[in-house]
């Protein structure tokens, strides 16, 4: 063949190359500015969440009353704007992502996770706080993450899933400043799977809103440096006591969610579904009511509170733990926007102050230590994540072993009040709901 065809031929394929590549680095840099975002977005909205409850503190200093009117009257309104402004924004949002890593249509995906969607999580759930609701701001975290990052899918449709799971997972690792943790989640969680691409993703995504976050705030550890141990001897009998108690304690909770998330039977079920709003104030009410009993300890994410029980700066008082499990429930059930990781921490490190009592030679910190493994591992069955997100909060690796073991136990504690895990049964009644006909989320193995 002439010369000239070979030329030709050669220089297409360059060309062809060559916009390859560029539409290739293209989508990698979007990617990468869709982390940095992410990493924004969880700065904003851990400040926003510290001003909302800083301001309701403040307004309780008047008077702890204030808080029969304002909370319930919060509630209903941050439900309304979650069924009519912004619908798909309520409760932890874990599950939407869920739920939209599974669907095949595309326009329920969108709906799910849209920019819209995460645009009025933060601002329903700032609001939430700002009325004391016993939430998180986490899970809202993972939605915003994830919907930030399916905004950038439309350049790669065909990876949209994987990249929904990356956003999500770095919404956790930026919430908390645990890249380990957010890897975990988004593995053990969110995927429930193992895939090497998607895994390069998540990581991707997490140097990203990792390195935002700690340019804009610093490097911190969460709950601050521990050097907590628990000896090898008869005090390990705390671990399967606190784990089983801690599981226990979390399936019921999961339990709890996912009857209301189905609807519960009868009248009371059919009321509900009619007085949405009505519901979500009189369980407003309840949780003000948890509020004057704890004098106001129950409120918000729960972070000082954990905190100073787990340092020992303050003593958590005998009925902190049920009343904090109580005021949490309220507020998952009434529909408003919030996550469960802090407050599930909160529950747990007064479970397990609850034991110094009775082994004074254990340190506190061991055992709130143990308490927070234990009941988040019963709320989210993932013993993984659960432990490995408490040792990068506290940076005591010298626990690492007992927490991983106190993680099992409350695993298989949890699975016997609640068989399914309560974001994937959640996930199956959001798809249920859109399709009937739909196959539910596949549980782990």
């Amino acid at each position: 063949m002439p010369r000239r065809f070979y030329h030709s031929r050669s220089m297409a394929h360059l060309r062809s190359a060559s916009v390859d590549a560029f539409g290739i680095w293209r989508r990698r840099l979007l990617f990468l500015l869709s982390g940095i975002c992410i990493g924004l977005a969880a700065v904003l909205m851990a400040k926003a969440a510290d001003a909302a409850q800083a301001a309701f503190k403040s307004i309780l200093a008047v008077s702890p009353l204030i808080a029969l009117v304002m909370t319930p009257a919060g509630f209903g309104l941050g439900a309304r704007l979650a069924r009519t402004v912004f619908p798909n924004s309520q409760g932890s949002g874990i599950p939407q992502v869920i739920a939209a890593r599974h669907t095949k249509d595309p326009r329920f995906r969108h709906a799910l996770i849209s920019l819209r969607v995460a645009f009025g999580k933060i601002v329903v759930m700032t609001l939430g706080l700002l009325c004391g609701a016993a939430a998180g701001r986490e899970g809202p975290t993972v939605q915003v993450g994830a919907a930030i990052m399916a905004a950038a899918g439309h350049l790669s449709p065909k990876r949209l899933p994987g990249l929904i799971l990356a956003g999500g997972a770095a919404g956790v690792a930026a919430a908390f400043n645990t890249p380990l943790a957010g890897i975990a989640f988004g593995i053990e969680e969110l995927g429930r799977t193992y895939e090497a691409r998607t895994t390069s993703l998540i990581v991707a995504a997490i140097v990203a809103a990792g390195l935002t976050s700690l340019w804009l705030v610093g490097n911190y550890t969460y709950f601050g440096t521990t050097d907590a141990t628990l000896a090898i001897g008869t005090g390990w009998v705390v671990v399967p006591l606190i784990g089983g108690l801690g599981g226990l304690g979390g399936g019921l909770f999961s339990r709890i969610v996912i009857l209301f998330g189905r609807g519960l039977p009868g009248r009371a079920g059919a009321l509900i579904a009619r007085r949405p709003v009505a519901f979500a104030m009189l369980c407003g009410l309840g949780v003000a009511l948890c509020g004057l009993a704890s004098g106001s300890a129950v409120y918000g994410t729960g972070y000082e509170e954990a905190r100073a029980i787990l340092h020992g700066d303050a003593p958590a008082r005998a009925d902190f733990a049920p009343l904090k499990f109580a005021a949490t429930v309220l507020t998952s059930i009434s529909g408003i926007p919030g996550g469960l990781f802090a407050p599930s921490l909160a529950v747990g490190a007064g479970l397990g102050a609850e034991f110094h009592g009775l082994f004074p030679g254990i340190s506190i910190g061991a055992l709130v230590l143990i308490g927070m493994v234990s009941y988040l591992t019963g709320v989210l069955q993932a013993p993984v994540t659960s432990f490995v997100i408490v040792t990068e909060m506290t940076q005591d690796h010298a626990m690492m072993i007992p927490l991983m073991i106190a993680a099992l136990i409350a695993d298989a504690a949890s699975k016997l009040v609640c068989r399914g895990g309560l974001y994937h049964a959640l996930a199956d009644i959001i798809l249920a709901r859109a399709d009937p006909a739909a196959p539910p989320v596949k549980p782990a193995a």
